[in-house]
């Protein structure tokens, strides 16, 4: 298995300031982790800049110019209550998103088997034109518009499971037949999106809430029956993972028991629906996780899964 790791120094320069929980820290965790003996077979790529047209391709031009224009060149900007832009914020938003095409194009081109995109700001709360919850761009919503445009593929399926709900892809993909949405999640909790009855109008919308103080059980039942079995009647010819870290037991920002065995089962359960219907095709794109152990630890396992099958 080769293993694509896209990464760029620009994500530390997306300072979202003090006390803030997505922080330059979780890269500098993850470089460290990613930096051991374990992953030296790991190839290795900087995450390319994307053009502004990029974005056009899950959200309207205009919201992708606005936020070009209110990028500041020093000091920084919120554009909401949670979510900042700094003066280095704009190349690392860029690059996330150039990250993201560029893996699915490595993918496509067999260069790689799958693919990891280690930046930052994290993607999947961004609406189709509303930023929020640390996101700017929807990373994965844009990789997904890129394989059917670039690629030619009809069906995508994009699982997340971060322990926040994805309202943001969930809301560009409502009413698209081709895309199939998958989330677990913790609810209630921040976004407030994401209830079992939230099906998309034309069924493409899978949600598969966790409660408060669940685990692995309970996360391993919701993916074997309900959403393992989605993912192999709709048969897509990609799978993309919203790779949030945050529903382990240690996260401070929610409360779901998830330990890193956990991340590394979930990933072979997702590359077996990849082997079956989709060349093996996975890209993978780093969301949360805000406890850094806890997430290096994590996302290695993840990783690990990718490298080894």
């Amino acid at each position: 298995m080769t293993t694509l790791l896209l990464t760029h120094p620009s994500a530390l320069k997306h300072d979202t300031g003090p006390g803030h929980p997505e922080r330059p820290d979780r890269i500098r965790a993850l470089n460290e982790e990613f930096g051991r003996a374990v992953y030296s077979m790991l190839a290795r790529e900087e995450a390319p800049l994307a053009p502004l047209e990029a974005v056009t391709l899950a959200h309207p031009a205009e919201y992708a110019e606005k936020l070009h224009e209110i990028a500041p060149e020093t000091g920084a900007v919120r554009v909401d209550g949670d979510t900042v832009l700094s003066s280095g914020s704009w190349e690392a938003i860029m690059r996330a998103v150039g990250g993201a095409t560029y893996a699915v194009d490595e993918v496509f081109a067999k260069k790689a088997d799958n693919a990891f995109v280690m930046m930052r700001p994290p993607g999947h709360h961004a609406e189709t034109a509303t930023p929020m919850g640390f996101c700017f761009f929807n990373n994965v919503a844009i990789a997904a518009r890129h394989a059917q445009k670039m690629h030619g593929i009809e069906r995508v399926a994009i699982v997340d499971f971060d322990v926040h709900h994805g309202n943001g892809t969930q809301d560009i993909f409502w009413s698209d037949p081709s895309v199939l949405y998958s989330s677990t999640h913790q609810m209630p909790l921040y976004p407030g999106t994401g209830a079992k009855n939230e099906t998309g109008t034309q069924n493409n919308i899978v949600n598969a809430p966790l409660a408060p103080g669940d685990g692995g059980t309970q996360f391993r039942e919701a993916f074997e029956s309900v959403i393992l079995p989605r993912l192999n009647n709709f048969q897509p010819g990609l799978l993309l993972i919203s790779a949030g870290f945050d529903a382990h037991r240690n996260d401070p920002l929610a409360n779901l028991n998830l330990v890193e065995d956990d991340f590394s089962w979930v990933t072979g359960k997702l590359m077996d629906v990849a082997d079956k219907h989709a060349q093996g095709r996975v890209v993978s794109l780093l969301e949360g996780g805000y406890d850094l152990e806890g997430l290096s630890r994590s996302a290695g396992a993840h990783v690990r899964r990718l490298m080894n099958g």
